[in-house]
């Protein structure tokens, strides 16, 4: 491996491990004592680590107090950004990833111009930077996530709900926007990220993030990485199709999951069974909560609309288990704090149609964080690309 690669896997296994001995850092990485040692003063040198005295280890007064290194969180500042239907919500981190400010800035609306939607990010950002104490040019990485279908590589959103004008590179725009390095990636991949680096997955190897929202969407972390996929299409489990010629999804195609679970379509659907006309011109939020209160209070239309999108959800679940075998499935969304009308139906769809042999299906588990969940595994991103930026310096084979 280069040097370049051995100091990134360093820093990784660091901001993983949050504090760690060297010795511990060459058993983690493979990479041996020596080398290790050298790289690892080279990155105190240049003040992207930290050495911190093993308290535990210093509180016996036996032998010498072991170092542990930590990422020095002044070295950096990275923000992030979540583009959802009717907001955009910024997160500030510092490199050790200690939230400093969030902002959610309303207002966003959807199918904009991207020069608009720039536009709109770079006051959102200027906001929260403003709230950590910072100045703009104290950031050094910003990523942003936005629905729809995102090739990283190419750097061409194909498509996207928020953007009027794809398939774009918007990626450019929003480097013509700001004067730091700019990610983009679709926003469920960085909800997988933030849950592998902050929460629920963190220390797991395979797991999945299945969000309902405005639409369906899926992160996946296999053998520890994220993946997306050769088009950056791997994870787009809302439009996986769930009956032939079936209801219309937003993505112009018909019988895709989401058309039958996501937020429009239980509206699409409750238009013509419930009537709610006092909610039709009311935002997406309240029309789902004017709905949500018609199940609560017992009407059978409106139970029916959700038994029948989780048992459709829970098959759909069934088929991810059978295909990727994860030990954990997280979901996660502005939808879950109303869970409780359905999650019944969706765990019993999904252990009905899942394969049983010697080992109980995936743990299940529910993260009702909001879009700053989604906004810091934007910042979490950027901090991957300052990570691989920083091993790069001084590089030599």
């Amino acid at each position: 491996m280069s040097k370049a690669g051995n100091r990134a896997a360093i820093l990784e296994c660091i901001s993983t491990a949050e504090e760690i001995a060297r010795v511990d850092i060459a058993q983690a990485t493979g990479i041996n004592a020596a080398t290790v040692t050298a790289l690892t003063s080279e990155l105190l040198d240049e003040g992207i680590v930290e050495a911190l005295m093993d308290e535990e280890k210093q509180n016996t007064k036996r032998g010498r107090p072991r170092v542990k290194l930590c990422l020095n969180p002044k070295a950096f500042n990275l923000a992030g950004a979540k583009i959802s239907e009717d907001a955009i919500t910024v997160a500030i981190i510092d490199f050790a990833g200690t939230l400093l400010s969030e902002h959610m800035q309303k207002g966003n609306s959807f199918a904009i111009p991207k020069h608009k939607l720039a536009a709109n990010l770079k006051k959102a950002i200027s906001v929260a930077v403003d709230k950590a104490g910072l100045h703009i040019d104290d950031i050094t990485a910003l990523g942003v996530g936005i629905p729809g279908y995102v090739d990283i590589a190419s750097e061409c959103v194909h498509w996207s709900p928020a953007l009027s004008d794809t398939p774009t590179n918007f990626v450019e725009t929003l480097r013509a926007t700001f004067d730091f390095p700019v990610m983009l990636d679709n926003d469920v991949n960085l909800a997988a990220l933030a849950e592998q680096r902050f929460g629920l997955g963190k220390g797991i190897s395979d797991f999945l993030v299945v969000t309902i929202e405005h639409g369906v969407g899926m992160g996946i972390v296999l053998n520890n990485n994220l993946f997306r996929g050769t088009r950056g299409l791997g994870g787009e489990f809302g439009h996986t199709k769930v009956q032939l010629n079936g209801a219309l999804c937003r993505c112009g195609q018909r019988g895709c999951l989401e058309a039958y679970v996501a937020d429009y379509a239980l509206l699409r659907e409750a238009d013509t069974a419930i009537k709610l006309q006092s909610a039709n011109n009311l935002p997406t939020a309240q029309r789902l909560e004017a709905l949500y209160l018609e199940a609560k209070s017992g009407n059978q239309a409106a139970l029916s609309i959700f038994e029948r999108a989780g048992k459709i959800f829970g098959m759909g679940l069934a088929n991810l288990v059978n295909i990727f075998d994860p030990s954990l499935i997280i979901f996660a969304g502005e939808r879950m704090q109303f869970d409780f009308l359905y999650e019944e139906d969706v765990l019993e769809e999904l252990r009905r149609n899942t394969l049983q042999i010697d080992r109980a299906p995936p743990k299940v588990q529910v993260h009702k964080w909001g879009d700053l969940l989604w906004a810091k595994g934007a910042a979490a991103w950027a901090t991957e690309y300052v990570i691989h930026q920083a091993a790069a310096k001084n590089n030599e084979s």
